[in-house]
């Protein structure tokens, strides 16, 4: 059975853990943005590059993309996982922009991830 969402509580240092089960998805990296509200997307790197990035490099004419790529780049942040324990750092004006403070809920949408305060 598929893990379509876990909670977690961020330690001191602003980390998030990654459940086990779904560490062999960010093996590349981890990319995370804004969302479109007050939350986070979490993305693999795989997706992030094959999949987001073409997208926002449509026309560059095209209002819709221009804000599609500040609300995406503003704040964007890659790394990869810490494979001892399997944690992420987020940045504080990630946590600050979605409303974070400690404990944190993530739901799997489609391919990526949507993190928010719980």
């Amino acid at each position: 059975m598929a893990t379509d969402y876990f909670q977690r509580k961020l330690d001191e240092k602003r980390r998030l853990t990654i459940p086990t089960e779904l560490r062999a998805e960010f093996t590349t990296g981890v990319v995370v943005t804004r969302g479109f509200k007050n939350y986070l997307h979490l993305y693999p790197k795989t997706i992030w590059d094959k999949q987001i990035e073409p997208l926002l490099e449509g026309n560059m004419l095209d209002e819709k993309i221009a804000d599609l790529n500040v609300q995406f780049r503003m704040g964007k942040e890659e790394s990869v996982i810490d494979q001892k324990q399997g944690r992420i750092t987020l940045e504080q004006h990630l946590l600050d922009y979605a409303g974070i403070k400690h404990e944190v809920t993530a739901v799997r949408v489609g391919k990526y991830w949507r993190i928010q305060s719980t």
